[in-house]
């Protein structure tokens, strides 16, 4: 089964922007759906930006137009690329895969806008 690490995650005044990285182990990362998704201190996991094989995005309100996702598949990596972060955009951000057969999650990275 596909394993994902994700990177870039640390610390971030309001305003300010980061880069995450996800980089998907396996030869069939072409064939995925990639998406990221985040949890905040207490509330529910939401996604927040999805990239299909083909390249369509789609994006949560929360994020839009602030937050843009994008791949790789020469490097098995999807990115997603945040701008103008808010406080309220701190949380531990996943990476998932997803095809007809598996779905997968990563351990996650943390993210914390200060306020």
């Amino acid at each position: 089964q596909v394993q994902l690490v994700e990177s870039g995650g640390g610390l971030v005044q309001p305003g300010g922007s980061l880069r995450l990285s996800c980089t998907a182990s396996g030869s069939m990362f072409s064939s995925y759906t990639m998406a990221w998704g985040r949890q905040a201190p207490d509330k529910q996991r939401e996604f927040i930006a999805t990239i299909t094989r083909g390249g369509d995005t789609n994006y949560a309100d929360s994020v839009k137009g602030r937050f843009t996702i994008s791949r790789d598949n020469a490097k098995n990596t999807v990115y997603l690329q945040m701008d103008t972060l808010k406080p309220e955009d701190t949380a531990v951000y996943y990476c998932n895969a997803r095809n007809y057969v598996i779905n997968r999650w990563g351990k996650g990275t943390l993210v914390t806008v200060s306020s």
